[in-house]
């Protein structure tokens, strides 16, 4: 279990009673609760007849027809939680799986908390792990109640019927009831106090790779994202945001954009101009019509270089101590130190750009979208429209790719505002352009490393890690004592047992760019520059990186049990070509233990091409193996990307990058062979989301190092740095 997660379980959460976290009533059948974190109980207790109100954390419903309906706490956005999380559900409830349905839950962080986080929302690679208990308990006593109501129906012990598929047999006999007969009767009975849970042997859903339920309406077209929203009447609008952070409108000449066939209306707020189009093409075309003069503000002169200037200042100071064991001046007293690895901006580029439909009257505000953060997209959105919060309603959608922009609700709070002066419903759609320089990036980072050695292994080590904080802006209870708990994640708790160590950090925030999560955040940080430090390490002390490893990670053994596997499957060892070379990282992030091997070559000119990747996972209990396979192979491409590619600049306090031609992806020809293979465990289930993604760019970077000599100190590839006769 990582440091975030352990901070939130201990300081925001508390444990409801069982019979509390089960409680059950009748709505449209036989309706269950599954989970119920903080403050839910009393609300859910005074309303459990009463189908409008009764809305837990998430539920189940059974109805007359057998099928069984899952409220989801979490939201899709290709992770496959909401295939995981049903499997999960029907394993316990003995449920027929084909009539397992899903509905997006409304708002509310008192029924649809996330127990990790005590807020409803979406990230941390945790949905199965958060989850997992909950509904595995709310399936087994809803299994036990269904069994209860058979056997007091048939007038014999519950011991003697069983529940498979959605139907209660009684052996002896050959009775059988379907779950959709019973659910008046088992709606009438006592909640069981303490369920009993399947062994993991008997487990017949868990496990399997069942086929994920929303392929089909993907495949097919009748899935609905936030951007397909359609309502009668309704109008487009697309925008313009200040090129310059923090920059304001000064003048609109909007005459050309009036003259656009299809054109409404120009609405110019104080840091943006919206155009209201009959559809969004004319919304564009008047866009790029308009004249606007902007007053760029404080920031015109900012610069890419002014950033690095003041983070590589900070990172010299000393740092709040998030963790210090041992004599950490003493075991340093003879050490090698790295000046700094450095990780840049980045941006979500999501497939589906931000977009918010909003229906605006006098008392009420709907919003369709797609987020990760149903509450604070309620909240900001009742806030922009000057209502009270229970007036607003939120209509949640799959999202095409969220990354993290998603756990933001900037782009409700603009549409909202723009849809204050229209007098229809509007759909605001941001352009790549807008989404791209208008986004929450990853933040800037720098990591300065301290090390020394005895007998081989490391005794003493200090790590800095320099850069915003995300938890003080978006969950403060995440920042305390000057430490961000996400900042020094797998910092503070790094595999290797190392007997002097501490791991201290700065804040420092970059003037007027807006930081946010990005598909790891911490972690894809700090795995980086440890993993990066730990190779070279091992070079000075002439050792095999996988072996040197191997010898330090003791109290970790399924991570060296992953080690040693992802050695075989790799091919570790085996002899290559001139400047082709294996890199190799391990890393306990997420509560999954992952070693993973890439395999590049770099020619002449410094070009890098990627030969096999080679991961080894060890999540726990795979729910569904091949939706762990999926989002490694889907993780390590993403991070590989931003390792070869990925970097936002700034220059006269504008972002340069605007679109795929210059915020360039990982084409499907430069893809190589990833094989990922997923260890058995009987462990509880760990995270997965972001894994691949904290993985790649630490395995490259070494494959690099090993291939040519060259320790690069920062990302992206920095490719003069490795043409042959330049130095790094």
């Amino acid at each position: 279990m990582h440091s975030t997660e352990n901070y939130l379980i201990e300081n925001l959460t508390r444990t409801p009673s069982r019979r509390r976290l089960l409680k059950a009533g009748l709505a449209a059948g036989f309706t269950l609760a599954f989970h119920l974190p903080l403050r839910a109980v009393d609300e859910m207790e005074q309303s459990a007849n009463n189908k409008d109100q009764f809305a837990p954390n998430a539920f189940i419903r059974i109805d007359h027809t057998g099928k069984t309906t899952l409220i989801m706490p979490q939201v899709e956005m290709g992770q496959g939680v909401y295939t995981a999380l049903p499997q999960i559900l029907a394993e316990e409830l003995d449920a027929d799986y084909a009539k397992v349905a899903l509905e997006h839950a409304p708002p509310s962080d008192k029924l649809y908390g996330n127990p990790l986080f005590g807020i409803q929302a979406t990230g941390n690679s945790n949905s199965v792990r958060a989850f997992w208990k909950p509904l595995r308990i709310a399936g087994a006593a809803a299994r036990a109640m269904l069994v209860r109501a058979a056997a007091e129906q048939w007038q014999v012990e519950p011991a003697s019927c069983t529940a498979s598929n959605g139907l209660v047999t009684h052996a002896d006999s050959g009775r059988t009831l379907a779950y959709g007969d019973l659910v008046d009767a088992a709606g009438q009975l006592p909640v069981p106090p303490a369920p009993p849970l399947k062994n993991p042997k008997d487990f017949a859903l868990i496990g399997k790779p069942l086929r994920r339920l929303d392929t089909p309406g993907k495949t097919n077209g009748s899935v609905v994202y936030g951007i397909d929203t359609m309502l009668p009447g309704m109008k487009f609008a697309t925008l313009a945001a200040s090129p310059v952070f923090g920059g304001k409108v000064k003048h609109v000449d909007d005459s050309a954009a009036k003259s656009v066939p299809g054109v409404r209306q120009v609405v110019v707020l104080d840091d943006l101009v919206a155009v209201v189009g009959d559809h969004m093409w004319a919304a564009k075309k008047g866009l790029d019509a308009l004249v606007i003069t902007w007053d760029e503000g404080p920031h015109a002169q900012l610069s890419s270089a002014d950033i690095w200037a003041d983070l590589r200042a900070a990172s010299t100071k000393d740092g709040a101590v998030a963790k210090s064991v041992g004599d950490i001046a003493k075991g340093l007293s003879q050490g090698e130190k790295v000046d700094g690895d450095e990780l840049p901006f980045l941006a979500h580029a999501p497939m589906e750009p931000m977009n918010c439909t909003v229906r605006l009257t006098p008392g009420a505000c709907e919003i369709w979208t797609g987020t990760q953060v149903m509450t604070r997209v309620q909240a900001t959105a009742a806030q922009a429209a000057s209502l009270p919060l229970d007036k607003v309603t939120v209509h949640n959608h799959l999202l095409g790719g969220g990354f993290g922009r998603r756990l933001e609700a900037d782009m409700v709070d603009s549409a909202v505002r723009i849809a204050k002066h229209v007098d229809a419903p509007i759909k605001v759609v941001w352009t790549r352009e807008e989404d791209i320089q208008h986004d929450i990036y990853r933040p800037v980072y720098r990591d300065v490393i301290s090390a020394s050695m005895s007998g081989g292994k490391i005794v003493a080590w200090k790590y800095r890690v320099t850069g915003s904080s995300i938890m003080a802006r978006w969950f403060p209870a995440g920042f305390q004592k000057g430490v961000d708990i996400d900042a020094v994640d797998s910092a503070v708790d790094i595999p290797y047992d190392i007997p002097n160590l501490q791991v201290e950090y700065v804040r420092a925030e970059p003037p007027a760019v807006p930081t946010g999560f990005w598909r790891g955040v911490g972690p894809n940080n700090n795995v980086f520059a440890i993993e990066c430090f730990i190779d070279e390490l091992a070079r000075k002390a002439g050792a095999d990186p996988i072996a040197f490893r191997h010898g330090m990670l003791g109290k970790t053994p399924r991570l060296q049990a992953a080690l040693d596997l992802v050695a075989e499957k790799s091919g570790w060892g085996k002899p290559l070509p001139a400047r082709a070379g294996r890199g190799v990282t391990v890393q306990p992030s997420f509560a999954s233990f992952i070693a993973t091997v890439v395999e590049a070559e770099v020619d002449d000119r410094g070009e890098v091409q990627l030969r096999k990747v080679t991961s080894v996972v060890d999540t726990g209990i795979a729910v569904n193996p091949d939706i762990i396979v999926a989002q490694l192979q889907g993780g390590l491409i993403f991070g590989l990307t931003a390792a070869l590619f990925g970097e936002i600049t700034i220059d006269k306090g504008r972002v340069r990058q605007s679109n795929f031609n210059d915020y360039r992806m990982l084409r499907i020809d430069e893809v190589p062979p990833i094989e990922v293979h997923v260890v058995k465990s009987g462990e509880e289930p760990g995270g997965i989301g972001e894994t691949g993604c904290t993985a790649g760019p630490p395995a490259l970077r070494n494959a690099i190092y090993a291939a040519t000599g060259v320790a690069l100190r920062r990302l992206p590839i920095d490719r003069a740095a490795l043409a042959v006769g330049r130095k790094a």
